[in-house]
């Protein structure tokens, strides 16, 4: 019997994209009318434009403990993390689960990858083996958007530190810098550059309630950035074109009012999560939950669960029938229909792999969405259960 479902539509894939905040709409709005000017013209009104734009670099620098000429505007993380992988002329070394943004530039550069285990953790004894001279730098996400996996960036910036103090004593020259791809960390952890110790970060306002195609990339004084394209020189000569005003405007005001409720935001957003989770498993004990057990290892607002030997992509269509949606792993993989390389990496069987959902909560979420989404993935998995002939006690073949 189907059940009476929400009238109103609950997205629950924020890890994909989030809603602009109505405070950064507002703060964006004059910058495509009466503020529309260059930044880069002589006149007063476009150096006006340009002080604002500053002003809100100034604003994305102090919210990561910056100093604002280290900020470099970019259209988004994917360019931003590709602008500091080419930092380094020596070998990259990137976690198994990384987004393809920092897989497939560092592919094409020249890369090792690190292990993870089974929980999406970086496996550190591994990772300290590969830590070799002819590596110039380490690209560590502080989050998986998929899995949810917080990793351990401190302790791999320790590790960095001491190949750097051996090279030193030993004479070698090559530089070794370490990055962060923060962005889906962003909403949920402080991102303090001097507590990560490390030498760049990146941030999407995509992921923070702000503009799409919009991010930045924090550099360490010191370390040479090389243009990816050539032009009018923006952005000391690192990335050229006219910048976006409005989004960067959008940007920090996104940034700066994630800030100010993230932690009271992060505390609601585990309850609500571990809520969904104990609904799930409560009625599918045989459902496989992935990434860290323990809450502080893995970002608040993300279930991954996996319903083995149910296909994922039928349940997200039964799912968006009656008004729900959710993803099934990186929006990226998703949309070309393939099995997640995150979950290959941290030893997913197929079966597991194929029929795992990845839910995620944001600012909109409330009690009585997950009770309601809770409902409506009950009656999709015991559909698709019945109709496979599995029974939904066990997920075995009756």
């Amino acid at each position: 019997m189907r059940v009476e479902h929400t009238p109103h539509t609950i997205y629950l894939d924020y890890a994909a994209a989030t809603p602009m905040l109505p405070e950064a709409v507002q703060a964006m709005e004059p910058y495509f009318t009466e503020r529309f000017y260059n930044p880069s013209a002589p006149y007063s009104v476009a150096r006006e434009v340009r002080a604002d734009l500053e002003g809100a670099r100034a604003t994305l620098a102090r919210l990561i403990g910056a100093k604002p000429d280290t900020i470099t505007l970019c259209a988004g993380a994917t360019e931003a993390n590709n602008i500091a992988l080419h930092a380094t002329e020596g070998k990259i070394l990137v976690p198994a689960i990384e987004h393809e943004s920092i897989l497939a530039c560092a592919r094409a550069h020249g890369c090792s990858i690190i292990p993870v285990h089974a929980d999406g953790r970086l496996d550190m004894t591994a990772f300290e083996k590969l830590l070799t001279s002819d590596v110039g730098l380490v690209s560590v996400s502080l989050a998986n958007g998929e899995i949810g996996t917080i990793q351990p960036v401190r302790e791999v910036a320790e590790l960095v530190d001491k190949e750097r103090e051996r090279r030193l004593a030993a004479g070698e020259t090559r530089p070794l810098y370490l990055h962060t791809d923060a962005s889906q960390a962003a909403s949920a952890l402080a991102l303090n550059i001097s507590s990560l110790k490390v030498d760049m970060m990146t941030v999407s306002a995509a992921k923070i309630y702000g503009p799409k195609q919009v991010g930045m990339l924090w550099t360490r004084e010191g370390i040479p950035l090389k243009p990816l394209i050539e032009g009018g020189g923006q952005e000391s000569g690192v990335r050229s074109g006219t910048e976006n005003v409005a989004g960067v405007i959008g940007f920090a005001k996104a940034f700066e009012t994630a800030s100010e409720w993230r932690s009271k935001e992060a505390k609601r957003l585990r309850g609500l999560r571990n809520e969904l989770q104990r609904l799930l498993t409560q009625r599918f004990p045989w459902a496989v939950v992935s990434g860290p057990k323990k809450d502080k290892m893995r970002l608040p607002g993300l279930l991954h669960i996996s319903f083995p030997g149910i296909e994922a992509r039928r349940l997200v269509i039964l799912l968006e029938e009656w008004g729900v949606f959710v993803g099934t792993g990186s929006a990226c993989a998703a949309s070309r229909m393939r099995v997640s390389h995150v979950l290959k990496a941290i030893g997913a069987p197929e079966e597991v792999a194929t029929g795992s959902l990845r839910i995620t909560l944001g600012a909109s979420t409330t009690e009585e969405d997950i009770h309601a989404a809770a409902q409506a993935i009950t009656e999709a998995v015991e559909q698709e259960a019945q109709r496979l002939g599995l029974d939904p006690a066990t997920g075995e073949h009756k």
